[in-house]
């Protein structure tokens, strides 16, 4: 990866948290290069890093060890104010007794940049977040969807090299949000910003991003984009953070895997117990006769609308979870207790580490 394109490098960053057997590591020598004008997203559960690895870059924190730096410049010690990002924070911090045309030009007056120059850039980001109609109105009169519009218009305004962005779908209901994904996703092709987000939902991270980091207990999982880490997880971790897994337990012979139920799958792995994993899409209820289908019984079924999720378990005990098209399948029963057969996509099958 040629040097001249990355924006934001982490190199070997540290951030602990108090001290003596008090302290915690909240960033474990993480070291991670975000390409310039890309969708990134820091992923993962409370406390695995990626908010303290976010301030780290806006300058809110400082590296315990380690370097960040901004266009190959090192910038770890530069205070917030003198770098060329700006962030959106989740609860927006809008200044209420200001129109929405103000607080987008807020940053620009701090700047004393000249007056024609605010007008004309506050007019650009109202058309680019679609907010005309609202350049003379309170921010206090706005829904949250148009206040965090109002948000990232302001963060967009002086044009910044990176725009870092802390879960600032996280306080809006569920069909604004998913409106919202598309629509920073448009604001971020249309800039040409590079985007730092940060995320728990896996959703929000697979329908927007270019490149995700994974993170959990202060280090960074995998690295890739969207596809790659649900298709490829890297570990256990990462297969079963990101959408739903099945895992199954067996022992192989190098060339096959037999299950704890005696079915044996056409799987190479090193010999011994080996892990395996598959999406529940990638597996199929069928008749119980059906040529090479293991043996299940139905623990429940669970209705999605466009999906059904089907829980079926196997002679050892073991759970599959197959999702399916609604309705299910055809000349399947489906009822709890009933005997049906699963097929695994054998291909879809993966060795996990752990």
């Amino acid at each position: 990866m040629p040097e001249t394109t990355i924006a934001v490098e982490a190199r070997n960053a540290v951030k602990t948290f108090g001290q003596g057997a008090v302290a915690v590591t909240a960033l474990d020598n993480v070291s991670v290069k975000i390409k310039q004008g890309e969708f990134f997203t820091l992923l993962g559960p409370s406390g695995c890093g990626k908010t303290t690895l976010l301030r780290l870059i806006a300058g809110f924190e400082t590296p315990t060890s380690g370097q960040i730096l901004l266009d190959g410049d090192d910038i770890t010690n530069l205070p917030p104010n003198k770098r060329a990002v700006n962030t959106v924070f989740q609860s927006y911090a809008l200044f209420p007794h200001l129109t929405v045309a103000q607080n987008i030009g807020f940053g620009l007056e701090m700047q004393d940049r000249p007056r024609a120059e605010i007008k004309d850039t506050v007019a650009r980001m109202l058309a680019l977040v679609q907010l005309e109609p609202m350049a003379d109105r309170k921010t206090s009169q706005l829904s949250g969807g148009q206040q965090q519009r109002v948000a990232l218009a302001r963060a967009l305004a002086p044009t910044p090299k990176v725009l870092l962005l802390d879960e600032p779908l996280s306080a809006l209901d569920l069909k604004l949000r998913k409106e919202m994904q598309i629509e920073l996703k448009r604001l971020q092709q249309e800039t040409g910003i590079t985007f730092v987000f940060v995320t728990h939902d896996q959703e929000e991270a697979l329908t927007m991003s270019d490149r995700i980091a994974v993170m959990s207990a202060g280090l960074i999982q995998q690295v890739g984009p969207p596809r790659d880490i649900y298709t490829r997880p890297a570990n256990r971790f990462v297969a079963s953070f990101i959408g739903e897994t099945n895992f199954l337990a067996g022992i192989s012979d190098g060339a096959r895997v037999k299950l704890g139920n005696g079915a044996m799958l056409d799987v190479v792995a090193p010999r011994g117990p080996v892990g395996l994993a598959i999406r529940p899409e990638q597996v199929r209820v069928v008749a119980v006769d059906t040529a090479g289908a293991i043996l299940a019984t139905v623990a429940s079924t669970v209705y999605f609308g466009t999906d059904t999720h089907v829980h079926v378990t196997l002679s050892d005990g073991t759970e599959i979870v197959a999702r399916q098209q609604s309705p299910a399948t055809g000349g399947v029963e489906m009822q709890k207790g009933a005997a049906v057969g699963v097929v695994l996509a054998q291909d879809a099958l993966q060795v996990m580490g752990d």
